[in-house]
């Protein structure tokens, strides 16, 4: 079935087209990468080379899904919840909230690894240095993978898609607009992975659902590789940018963290059940569960702005306002070894469990036989 028959919404156009002023392509002749001093990043490329994997081999496709309650979201975790309009949802209605949040959560997952491919295309094309272009290539792959993996989950499992998010689709464009080379690295490896990442892992932790949990601790795995090379990359960078270039990408920071914190809330699917977007709006606002997951959501954003070396008098002063400043002494490294534990950790408890069974089917096997001499 062709995708624009599941969207909730109509997604308008067939196509986004993004005009491309960047910095344009740029060749480099040289192809030692011995002498480039930055071992660290070429020690990254040959990670990203032994970490890929097959999302239809590494995912076990046949775990059922619950379409109305994919994800096993409590009541208390609805923004509906405690409302007027709660008491008057049937069970049927509550499922269909379920599975129109899944939708709408998944889908802005999906279009962000299509952005984010687009922005390691980019990357690979006009970042100035060759270990930088190898290493982008390999997260290319990563994203067409993690699309590859979102859409299947949202066709074959939820059956429902929405369309891109209208804040999200901004903070895209502004990072592919930019002629700057180093934008695509602070908007998407930066803000918007490391938005995704704290929404990945919040769903990964809480969800008693195998197959999601698979999907992000796999997807997360792979992630935590782009935040370490778009941290070593910016921290090399930004070493060598004057005040005044420094303040710019700050600018852009505080913008799209406010962007993101005020606007991406579901207010999509509250209107597709008749609440007007005035009260959506509002409702969202109010709700304790929201209020605490978008905080959480900067939890991967905050530490890395600081470790880049971006944390100027307006910076901090805006973070104070959003009541995450006190992230920043996050320990980054920490939350991406962990990502990278867990998903080695369920790989091990799957083919363990998956051997436990095979050897049950052999003794049965045996036993049957022998009852039948």
């Amino acid at each position: 079935m062709s995708t624009h028959d599941l969207y909730a919404n109509p997604p308008g156009a067939p196509r986004w087209e993004v005009p491309s002023p960047g910095a344009g392509a740029r060749f480099t002749w040289e192809y030692d990468m011995e002498d480039t001093g930055r071992d660290r990043l070429l020690a990254l490329y040959q990670k990203g080379k032994d970490k890929q994997w097959d999302g239809a081999r590494r995912i076990d496709w046949d775990l059922e899904v619950d379409p109305f309650d994919p994800l096993g979201t409590p009541d208390e975790a609805m923004t509906l919840h405690g409302t007027r309009h709660w008491a008057k949802l049937s069970e049927k209605d509550k499922g269909d909230l379920r599975r129109h949040y899944a939708s709408w959560q998944f889908s802005q997952f999906l279009h962000g690894e299509q952005g984010a491919m687009i922005c390691a295309a980019r990357i690979v094309e006009s970042a100035p240095d060759m270990d930088a272009k190898f290493y982008s290539a390999t997260q290319t792959m990563d994203e067409a993978r993690h699309a590859e993996i979102y859409g299947r989950f949202l066709h074959e499992k939820i059956g429902m898609l929405y369309p891109i998010n209208d804040n999200l689709q901004g903070l895209l464009s502004d990072t592919l607009r930019d002629s700057r080379w180093d934008m695509p690295y602070l908007g998407m490896q930066v803000l918007i992975e490391g938005l995704a990442l704290a929404a990945f892992g919040m769903i990964r932790d809480t969800t008693d659902k195998p197959l999601p949990k698979q999907i992000l601790a796999y997807v997360m795995q792979d992630e935590a590789r782009h935040v370490a090379f778009g941290r070593m990359a910016l921290r090399d960078y930004y070493q060598q940018l004057t005040d005044a270039e420094l303040r710019e990408r700050e600018e852009f920071v505080i913008e799209g963290c406010y962007l993101m914190r005020d606007r991406l809330r579901g207010v999509e699917v509250l209107e597709n059940f008749g609440i007007p977007k005035k009260e959506a709006e509002e409702m969202s606002e109010q709700s304790a569960f929201l209020h605490l997951f978008r905080k959480l959501l900067f939890s991967r954003i905050v530490p890395c702005v600081k470790d880049i070396g971006l944390w100027g008098e307006r910076l901090q002063k805006a973070y104070l306002d959003m009541g995450v400043f006190e992230l920043g002494d996050s320990n980054l490294d920490l939350l991406m070894a962990q990502d990278e534990e867990i998903a080695e950790r369920l790989d091990a408890e799957r083919f363990a469990r998956e051997e436990r069974e095979r050897v049950a089917e052999v003794e049965e096997a045996i036993a049957q036989g022998a009852a039948t001499e």
